[in-house]
C-alpha cells in the first residue's frame, strides 16, 4: 500500500507537478454546472415539458437530481476520505475498489469522454446551423474538434478562464427566458401528453433528460489540477448539483405558460418565443455546447493520463510538458476527430 491507494497508484511528484491551483469555483464548479445547463436545457426542455406535462417533468427533475445528489455525497465522502490525484472518477473507484475495478472503469469513462468531444462538436455545428443553414456539418464538427484540442493543449488555465464568459452568457440567457415568461397565463401543459411518437411515456422522457444532470464528472475529472481537491470536490460538485436543479426547477414553470403547446413538443428553439431579449438565448445556447465540449477534451487526457500512470496504459501517454498531459490531449483530439 502507498499512502494514496494500492501498489501502482499515481507518483506523487507527477501529480504535484500537474497541479494548476485552480479553487473550488474556477475548478470544480464552473465546469460542472456548465456542463449541467447545456444543450439539453436549451433544445430538449420545452419538448419534455410538452410531452409530460409540468407535473412530470417536475418529478423527472427531482429524481434525476436525487440520482446526482447521491452521486455528489459519494463523491464527497471519497474525496474527504483519502488524498485525491490525478483522474477524477477513475482515480477514486481504483483507490477504493482496486486497480482492476479501476482499469475496468477507467477505460470505458476515458473513451465515452473523448467521444463526448465529438458529440458536442457536432451539436454546436447543429446550432450553428440554425443561423447559418448551408453550414457543412461533418467538416466544421472536425474543424471544432482540432481548434477545442489545439485550445486545451495550449493552456488549461485559458480554457478553464474562458469558462468565466461562458458562464455569463449562459446566465443572461436564462434570465431572459424567466423575465420573458408570461407567468399570469394559465399553464397550457399540466399533465402528460406523450404525442410524440418516440415516446411511449414517462421513463422515455426521463431518458431524454437524464444526461442532462451528470455534468458533475466534469469538474471532478481536474481532480489533480487543484489546489485543495479534498476540499474543492466536495463543496463544487454539491453546490453545482443544488444551482443546476434551482434552474431547472424554473425553466419548466417558465416554459410551462407559453401558450402553444405544438411549440413546445415541435419547435427546439422555442426558448426563442418565451425570451424577453430573444438575441441573448443563442450566446447562451451556443456558449454551453462550447464549455461542454472545452470540459470533455480537459477530462479525457487526465482520466488517460491517470490510466498511464497506473501503468494500464503506456506511460508515455501520460507524460506531462509545462504540467500539462499534451500527449494525452492529442491522442484523445485524434479518437475523437476518428468519432
Amino acid at each position: 500500500m502507498t499512502e494514496s491507494g494500492p501498489i501502482g497508484a499515481s507518483k506523487p511528484s507527477a501529480e504535484d507537478s500537474n497541479k494548476l491551483a485552480f479553487g473550488t469555483f474556477m475548478g470544480v464548479f464552473t465546469p460542472s454546472v456548465l456542463t449541467i445547463l447545456g444543450a439539453i436545457m436549451y433544445l430538449r426542455f420545452g419538448w419534455v415539458v410538452g410531452n409530460a406535462g409540468l407535473s412530470s417533468t417536475i418529478i423527472i427533475v427531482l429524481l434525476a437530481n436525487l440520482v446526482t445528489l447521491a452521486t455528489a455525497l459519494s463523491v464527497s465522502a471519497l474525496a474527504t476520505s483519502q488524498k485525491v490525484g490525478v483522474g477524477g472518477a477513475y482515480y477514486l473507484v481504483s483507490r477504493s475498489l482496486g486497480l482492476a475495478m479501476g482499469g475496468a472503469v477507467g477505460l470505458p469513462l476515458y473513451l465515452s469522454q473523448a467521444v463526448s468531444i465529438t458529440l458536442y462538436s457536432y451539436a454546436l455545428v447543429e446550432a450553428l446551423q440554425y443561423i447559418w443553414p448551408t453550414l457543412p456539418l461533418q467538416i466544421t464538427a472536425a474543424g471544432l474538434v482540432i481548434v477545442i484540442t489545439l485550445g486545451a493543449a495550449r493552456s488549461t488555465s485559458f480554457a478553464l478562464k474562458s469558462q468565466a464568459f461562458i458562464l455569463i452568457a449562459v446566465a443572461l440567457s436564462i434570465a431572459s427566458l424567466l423575465w420573458g415568461a408570461d407567468w399570469s397565463a394559465p399553464i397550457s401543459v399540466a399533465d402528460g401528453t406523450y404525442n410524440d411518437s418516440s415516446v411511449n411515456g414517462f421513463w422515455d422522457v426521463f431518458a431524454v433528460f437524464f444526461p442532462a444532470v451528470t455534468g458533475i464528472l466534469t469538474g471532478l475529472s481536474l481532480s489533480g489540477d487543484l489546489r485543495d481537491p479534498e476540499k474543492s470536490l466536495p463543496l463544487g460538485t454539491i453546490s453545482a448539483v443544488l444551482v443546476g436543479f434551482i434552474i431547472y426547477i424554473f425553466v419548466p414553470l417558465a416554459l410551462a405558460h407559453h401558450g402553444d403547446v405544438a411549440a413546445l413538443n415541435d419547435n427546439p428553439l422555442v426558448w426563442l418565443s418565451v425570451a424577453a431579449v430573444p438575441m441573448l438565448i443563442f450566446p447562451g445556447l451556443i456558449s454551453a455546447i462550447l464549455s461542454s465540449a472545452l470540459g470533455s477534451v480537459l477530462a479525457a487526457p487526465r482520466t488517460l493520463q491517470a490510466l498511464s500512470d497506473d501503468t494500464i496504459l503506456p506511460a508515455r501517454l501520460g507524460r506531462l510538458s509545462d504540467g500539462q498531459p499534451k500527449i494525452a490531449t492529442w491522442v484523445s483530439g485524434i479518437v475523437a476527430l476518428f468519432a
